[in-house]
């Protein structure tokens, strides 16, 4: 029996990197990616990456960066 491979936290942080690159410099959407993509590449697994993303600011950041990061987490499932 074969399972499907697992998604990792890098292969999360290149999606987030993808999304980041495809929006306009400065935009919330942008700094939103960007702290997803940072966050995902530098911590071992989703829970701890979570854990991280809640100590982003400003508040409309980290809201933003939580719901890409549901987004992402929840397609890579």
């Amino acid at each position: 029996m074969t399972t499907a491979p697992k998604t990792d936290n890098l292969d999360l942080a290149t999606s987030a990197q993808e999304v980041a690159d495809s929006s306009p410099a400065g935009s919330l959407g942008h700094a939103a990616a960007t702290s997803v993509a940072i966050t995902l590449a530098t911590t071992r697994d989703l829970p701890e990456a979570r854990a991280v993303l809640d100590g982003v600011t400003p508040e409309n950041v980290r809201a933003a960066a939580i719901e890409l990061f549901d987004k992402l987490a929840t397609s890579a499932s």
